[in-house]
C-alpha cells in the first residue's frame, strides 16, 4: 500500500517563521499550504477540494488570534475535525485551557521545542487522527 501524502497547512504572519516551518516541513517530504494570514488561510481552505491533515497554527495573527481562527475553523463540519497544533510565544493556562476547550490538541510554546521535535510531535497528532478514521 502507498504511503498517504501528508499535508499540513502552516498559518504564521511572521515571514522568517513561516518560511522556515515550510522549509523543514517540505524536507521531511510533507506537503505544506503556507498562509500568511488567518483570513488567507480560512479563504484557502473554502476553496480546497481535500482537507490538510493537520493545521499549524500561531495564536498571534496580525488579523486574528487563534481563538478567533478556530471558532471559524469549528463552525465549518468539513474542517471541524482537521487536527491543529498551536505553536505560539506565550501561553497563559486560560489562553490554553480555552484553546484546547476549542479542539485544539497541542498548544506547544517556540521556545521550548527545537523545529524537528515540533514536526515529531506534528506527525504523531496526524497518525492518531488517521488511526481514529480508520477504526
Amino acid at each position: 500500500m502507498a504511503k498517504a501524502t501528508t499535508t499540513v497547512m502552516v498559518v504564521e504572519d511572521e515571514a522568517l517563521l513561516l518560511q522556515a516551518a515550510t522549509k523543514k516541513l517540505e524536507h521531511e517530504g510533507i506537503k505544506v499550504l503556507s498562509c500568511p494570514s488567518g483570513e488567507a488561510a480560512l479563504k484557502y481552505v473554502d476553496n480546497l477540494d481535500t482537507a490538510p491533515d493537520a493545521i499549524w497554527l500561531d495564536y498571534y495573527l496580525k488579523d486574528m488570534n487563534g481563538l478567533a481562527f478556530m471558532q471559524a475553523i469549528k463552525t465549518n463540519p468539513k474542517w471541524a475535525e482537521i487536527p491543529v497544533i498551536v505553536v505560539s510565544n506565550s501561553a497563559s493556562p486560560d489562553k490554553v485551557h480555552n484553546m484546547l476547550a476549542l479542539g485544539v490538541n497541542k498548544y506547544i510554546l517556540k521556545a521550548q521545542y527545537r523545529l524537528d521535535e515540533i514536526i515529531t510531535i506534528l506527525r504523531e497528532i496526524i497518525d492518531d487522527a488517521r488511526a481514529d478514521k480508520d477504526e
